[in-house]
């Protein structure tokens, strides 16, 4: 896999989750692994649409390096390309060595490690994706159907191939409820490993797909009225003694202390995370009442319109259900990071751990059929329901703002103002085109 022409990439994903990098020959790549490739430090306020937004806190002086993570190198020859993928993703620190305050891989590790030493618990976590093939021409079958992936025979099983190769351990692709969509999903890893196999199954189903000639995209919403494109972000905790801590047959539909907690300080912060979780301007056409989505501060029993979903165990067989128990977060998309959207998660579930909230209520039914004192008495809040309306309440909520330097927080606040603006004027079916094009 390091012959003739092969090219490795060293890459960092910025906070338009878009994963950016250089290549260098990978005979040459060991000799990488001390001091990086060059980097710069405005290359964070680069939009989706590749234009580095100004005012930015950068201009065009500084530099970095990146340097690449050999334990987290991503290999495969079944993409159909002329040489290998492969992929390694690094993180940005200054000349010096020291971590770069902005680095979104680095901010991911500073909040599992802190969730280590305060709490003494670790996360498990894994992404599952939905997106929509564009350009292949597919037959018309039944969503979710046998007939629906075996359509995409090849292409289905060159994806599990090349996933599996690259040792992100995929466990199903399926027909999803959408024209043209699929669903994969991969076994769970630890923190920082989840959100390095994010980035890698998004790359590695974007290059199946365009060597076949066609486009998988990620977008939230291919059009205004398709059906949307989430990233789920399974989550459950482990104790200090290497156990599952998520679980408890006593608690609320299953839930431990801690995990109650856990969950109670993400529904208390989620209006603020929403912005580092659902990125985009087309991601608020998905969070919609209804939708299969979510809309508002809910934790609900195995119910897929809640933000924060306990997912069904499985004890056929005489499973242990501490082992599978875990809770899904529903409010994410591919337009945002996934080292930003699981940072902001376990954040905000330290938060609740450290004042040891009480486990939110366990709702069940729509939100839009009770009453609004029923409502605020079940914590149930209406999600911000635009990207301006998701990054004020960033803004205003202090606790948050307190996680990331504000150097970070003016990056990502000034891009995605400057990325809302170049939108202007446009009706939902071409912000949806523009989304579409780019992920």
């Amino acid at each position: 896999m390091t012959g003739a022409g092969a090219l490795t990439g060293i890459v960092t994903t910025d906070i338009a989750a878009v994963t950016r990098g250089r290549f260098v020959a990978s005979s040459a790549f060991e000799k990488m692994l001390t001091g990086g490739v060059g980097w710069l430090q405005a290359n964070l306020s680069l939009t989706p649409f590749n234009v580095i937004a100004h005012p930015n806190p950068w201009g065009s002086s500084g530099d970095l390096r990146l340097l690449p993570d050999a334990t987290a190198r991503f290999r495969t020859a079944k993409t159909g390309a002329d040489t290998p993928f492969d992929m390694v993703p690094g993180n940005l620190v200054e000349l010096d060595g020291q971590p770069w305050a902005c680095c979104t891989r680095t901010i991911l590790a500073n909040a599992l490690n802190d969730l280590k030493a305060q709490t003494g618990l670790t996360i498990v976590a894994a992404f599952e994706h939905e997106f929509k093939l564009l350009d292949a021409g597919l037959p018309r079958e039944h969503v979710m159907s046998f007939a629906g992936l075996r359509r995409v025979d090849g292409f289905a099983s060159q994806v599990m191939e090349a996933l599996d190769e690259a040792g992100l351990k995929p466990e199903v692709i399926i027909s999803e409820y959408g024209e043209d969509q699929f669903e994969v999903t991969n076994a769970p890893s630890t923190g920082l490993a989840a959100a390095d196999r994010a980035v890698a199954l998004r790359e590695i189903i974007r290059e199946i797909a365009r060597n076949r000639g066609w486009k998988a995209s990620f977008a939230p919403k291919t059009s205004p009225s398709s059906v949307g494109n989430g990233v789920h972000i399974h989550f459950s905790l482990v104790g200090a003694d290497g156990q599952p801590a998520s679980y408890d047959a006593s608690g609320p539909s299953g839930l431990s202390e801690a995990a109650g907690a856990f969950c109670a300080g993400i529904l208390k912060h989620l209006p603020a995370i929403t912005a580092l979780t659902a990125s985009s301007v087309s991601s608020y056409y998905r969070l919609k009442p209804h939708n299969w989505s979510s809309s508002y501060t809910w934790l609900g029993d195995k119910d897929r319109e809640a933000t924060l979903r306990i997912c069904p165990t499985v004890t056929i067989g005489g499973n242990d259900p501490a082992k599978s128990f875990n809770v899904e977060y529903r409010a994410a998309d591919a337009t945002a990071n996934p080292y930003l959207a699981l940072a902001a998660i376990v954040r905000a579930g330290l938060e609740g751990l450290k004042a040891r909230l009480p486990c939110p209520p366990v709702h069940s039914g729509d939100p839009d059929e009770l009453t609004e004192a029923d409502r605020a008495e079940l914590g149930l809040r209406r999600l911000p329901e635009t990207l301006e309306d998701a990054l004020e309440a960033l803004q205003g909520d202090p606790v948050v703002a307190s996680w990331f330097p504000k150097v970070f927080l003016d990056t990502f606040t000034g891009m995605k103002a400057f990325e809302i603006k170049s939108l202007e004027g446009l009706d939902e079916e071409a912000t949806c085109a523009s989304y579409r094009a780019v992920y």
